[in-house]
């Protein structure tokens, strides 16, 4: 499916009114989501579990597997960098697990700011039950990974999504933008829990679309390729300014690249239009005209076939 051509144009500070929540942002896609709402102007309230102080746990395995001596990234490292950036960062605690949690955080933004005018679900469990098998059949997989990818995963999303609707529907105006992974209904071939965990999100972002249509917002999922993220950049033995010693990275695209595709969606006035869809980020790159932070626009990236 070929994305239509939009006659927008991104622009530096095009989101200054903004205010936006972007979920499980210490680190990876979360942080480049954040980063990228911040050079465009945007106030973001970064949520998440890992502290500068302390990580978050659950990411003890991974992180050995990544040869990492710590769990990289914090909510307030990526509010600093939002900062930086030219926006406004604001770092809040909060486990989506936790309904109560996740409540306060709403109520907060609301209490400070009157009003939200963008949700990225971005907080994702997956990671606290890598194992470092990439390939198994179903059977092999043990069920810590459903544990891991729906009940701290698509879970996560639902619950800010029903607590940030009513303030979007109030207003009229809105958009949640669910991270996903998707290449035209392609399985994941050896991984069913996290082809399946993928394929609820984006429906999620589908079905909410039809809820929240008549009230003027809209509800898409974003599916980036295979990203450099620090857990991937240390599982290679490298970092963001050497990954090209890597052939095997040559696909890679950063997470800022996901930010970009964020930043557009949500600086379009007509955003409504693909209210619903499941959209790759190396097509947003070409219908809305951003690059990667390397300049290269990067394509979408597809699964290979057997």
């Amino acid at each position: 499916r070929r994305l239509p051509v939009s006659t927008f144009t991104v622009h530096m500070k095009s989101l200054t009114h903004c205010i936006a929540v972007v979920t499980g942002a210490s680190r990876g896609a979360g942080r480049g989501c954040a980063t990228e709402l911040g050079a465009a102007g945007a106030t973001v309230y970064v949520t998440g579990r890992s502290r500068r102080e302390q990580a978050a746990p659950g990411y003890e395995q991974i992180a050995s597997l990544s040869n990492l001596d710590r769990v990289p990234g914090s909510i307030d490292e990526t509010a600093e960098e939002v900062t930086r950036m030219g926006g406004r960062g604001i770092a809040v605690a909060c486990d989506h697990t936790d309904e109560a949690q996740v409540r306060a955080l709403f109520d907060r933004v609301m209490r400070e700011q009157g009003r939200l005018d963008l949700l990225v679900n971005n907080a994702w469990g997956g990671h606290e039950s890598f194992d470092g098998v990439f390939q198994a059949p179903f059977w092999e997989r043990p069920m810590v990974h459903w544990d891991a990818m729906f009940d701290r995963g698509v879970r996560n999303h639902l619950l800010s999504s029903r607590l940030a609707a009513p303030m979007l529907v109030r207003q009229g105006r809105g958009l949640i933008v669910t991270t996903t992974f998707w290449d035209r209904d392609r399985y994941m071939q050896g991984n069913l829990f996290y082809d399946l965990a993928k394929a609820a999100m984006t429906r999620l972002a589908f079905g909410m679309a039809q809820d929240l249509r008549p009230h003027g917002v809209g509800s898409v999922a974003v599916s980036p390729g295979w990203m450099r993220t620090e857990f991937v950049l240390a599982g290679h033995q490298t970092d963001e300014a050497h990954w090209r010693e890597r052939p095997a990275l040559a696909r890679t695209e950063s997470p800022r690249y996901l930010g970009r595709a964020v930043v557009a969606l949500a600086s379009d006035p007509r955003v409504l239009e693909r209210s619903g869809q499941v959209l790759r980020v190396g097509d947003l790159a070409q219908v809305y005209g951003f690059t990667d932070i390397d300049g290269r626009v990067v394509p979408p990236f597809e699964l290979e076939t057997p």
